[in-house]
């Protein structure tokens, strides 16, 4: 009777364990996630990002209710004055208007910071890290280890060449979260961009999506057929098949939408049902952009602060 009496709580106990470690190795799974979850998880929130951008061009904000062109003449403007700007304060005074547009077009500052500045920030910074060392001039500091030495020029022109990234990339980032694509590309064509180049953004565009479209469906089916987690060698051998697959669909795509465009009477030039009309906010805001970038023009034309302020 004892020994009958003490068997099942053995074995609820070895059960109870067998439990508690698979528990414990779905979580770290679920945790760590597998490749093909990443992926997925990854082209969701592509997805999701452009869907956030058309959502946004859409709002109810300064720039979203002016004309495209205005768009693109009145922010081009002040790219070409902080491109061409000699001081740093007339940079800055672009950016903090790049940065007044976005308030006031309702564009989440927590968006460009993660869409625009700390990617510019990573890759520029990388770009002139070794100007830093490499720019003679006079010595600020020495490190210890390396005997590299950091000059006062090396670190203006790296902070010039930074600021000058920020402040295009932002004001470049507004005018694609707040304008529609394809009223871009009809007010490229107004402006007399050549065909070939708006056709070739805006077939691009579209693969993009439908490439995404196309990469979730795949790591979808994938998944439903999945049965516990994937190895190394086997995540790579996926991966390197989903390349494949995905490039073969994509020439085929090709061949099928040109052929596609063809039949309805494609002759090289878009047309769009929307038509541009000047409104008078849409002169008063070219205005103010062009005197903007007039101002921040003749700023940056200044080689110095002392030099703007004994102007006479």
């Amino acid at each position: 009777m004892d020994a009958r009496f003490h068997r099942p709580k053995t074995q609820i106990k070895v059960i109870d364990n067998a439990s508690r470690t698979n528990k414990f190795a779905s979580k770290s799974r679920r945790k760590r996630g597998s490749f093909v979850e990443r992926t997925l998880a990854t082209l969701v929130s592509k997805t999701e990002s452009a869907l956030f951008a058309e959502q946004l061009a859409q709002a109810d904000g300064f720039l979203q209710k002016l004309d495209p062109r205005v768009k693109i003449v009145g922010l081009l403007a002040l790219i070409l004055a902080a491109t061409l700007a000699r001081n740093i304060f007339t940079i800055l005074f672009v950016f903090a208007v790049a940065v007044l547009l976005a308030v006031l077009s309702r564009v989440p500052i927590r968006t460009l910071a993660t869409r625009a500045w700390l990617s510019a920030l990573f890759f520029t910074g990388m770009i002139a890290l070794p100007a830093i060392f490499l720019t003679t001039g006079d010595a600020l500091l020495r490190l210890p280890l390396l005997d590299w030495t950091i000059t006062a020029q090396g670190l203006t022109s790296a902070f010039y060449l930074i600021s000058r990234v920020e402040t295009t990339v932002t004001l470049s980032l507004l005018l694609v979260l707040c304008t529609l694509w394809t009223h871009v590309l009809k007010a490229l064509r107004v402006l007399r961009v050549p065909v070939v180049f708006v056709v070739i953004l805006g077939m691009t565009y579209r693969y993009i999506f439908v490439m995404l479209e196309t990469a979730q469906n795949m790591f979808e089916a994938r998944q439903s057929r999945l049965v516990g987690a994937l190895g190394a060698s086997e995540s790579r051998r996926i991966a390197a098949a989903s390349v494949g697959v995905l490039l073969s669909k994509s020439f085929y795509l090709n061949s099928e939408v040109y052929l596609a465009m063809q039949s309805r009477g494609f002759r090289g030039e878009v047309y769009t049902l929307d038509e541009f009309k000047m409104q008078r906010r849409d002169w008063f805001a070219l205005t103010g952009f062009l005197s903007i970038s007039l101002f921040a023009f003749w700023l940056g034309r200044q080689d110095s602060l002392a030099t703007l302020l004994n102007f006479n």
